[in-house]
């Protein structure tokens, strides 16, 4: 590893955390350790990706990882974290600034501190602002294009540049950003003023529908697959019998079987091959393809296309 490239490294974004265990940084808790994790601040996020290309070194960028598996065998390379610890959003009228690294929640909660509404169905999901827009995550009717106006993204060679809502080509689960492989760095979104009570009502009301109906007592990545055309990835689980089913500490929970958890001591191979076995089962009994809503990085211990085959 390039002594000049850490050196460097540390002069923009502050310490390198070396052999970094990835169970510390997702919901799933499990993951192997990371050659080289940095934090930085968002100003810092296009110097650190032109540095890794001029030293050819790669690189992967996480947010709260909470919608990602990490492999037993960790990442090979750079991960940049972009969790906001001390970051805040700026709000202007209508519209409110946020630093990708801040999390949905806490971005929510801006809103409704400013009566605004529009991001209610975001306050439990557990990931960051960037994080959900280049998956255009949502949830009770609602998503992230509902509420986007622009973003500013960093592509592979650290440039910034601005796209509009419909540049940045939201649909479900997709985004521009995701099939380019840019980074997110900063976004814009433009809600409408309401009355707090409301929207305090509205959140609490959706608080309590998570928490009756989704297993949050376990790690987990949220929903794990993600919904095919015409029918509900929980549903066809639950009719093809492997409500419960485990993989080693890994299970189909059996309080909503659209999440895969962490019941204790499961490791990402566990998770992984519980993913495909259900995947494999749902093909097999009624001829849907259910595809993981889940990202999988980083080196697992058997490659997924050996046990398509």
């Amino acid at each position: 590893m390039d002594r000049q490239f850490l050196e460097e490294l540390e002069k923009i974004a502050g310490p390198v955390l070396r052999q970094e265990p990835m169970s510390g940084h997702t919901t799933f808790r499990v993951g192997g350790p990371a050659d080289m994790l940095v934090r930085p601040r968002t100003e810092q996020l296009a110097p650190v990706i032109r540095l890794c290309q001029r030293y050819g070194e790669s690189y992967c960028v996480i947010g709260n990882g909470s919608n990602l598996l990490v492999g037993d065998g960790g990442i090979r390379g750079l991960v940049i974290e972009t969790l906001a610890r001390d970051e805040d959003a700026t709000v202007r009228g209508e519209r409110i600034e946020a630093g990708a690294g801040m999390l949905l929640s806490r971005t929510a909660q801006t809103a409704l501190a400013h009566g605004l509404c529009g991001m209610e169905f975001a306050a439990g999901i557990p990931g960051t602002v960037g994080g959900a827009v280049v998956m255009n995550a949502g949830a009770y009717g609602g998503e992230m294009k509902d509420i986007i106006e622009s973003a500013v993204v960093i592509d592979r060679d650290g440039n910034e540049r601005e796209l509009s809502a419909g540049e940045l080509e939201l649909d479900y689960r997709s985004s521009c950003i995701l099939r380019n492989g840019y980074l997110v760095k900063q976004v814009v979104l433009h809600l409408t003023p309401g009355e707090p009570a409301a929207i305090r009502a509205r959140m609490e009301e959706l608080r309590i529908q998570r928490t009756s109906k989704q297993p949050l007592e376990c790690p987990s990545a949220g929903s794990t697959f993600k919904r095919p055309q015409g029918y509900f990835a929980g549903k066809l689980i639950m009719d093809a019998g492997m409500r419960g089913y485990r993989v080693g500490g890994a299970q189909v929970s059996e309080k909503h079987c659209g999440f895969v958890v962490n019941t204790g001591g499961a490791t990402a191979e566990d998770i992984r091959k519980l993913i495909w076995d259900v995947s494999g089962e749902v093909q097999r009994q009624f001829g849907v393809a259910l595809e993981p809503e889940v990202k999988m990085i980083g080196e697992f211990t058997r490659d997924t296309a050996e046990e398509e085959d």
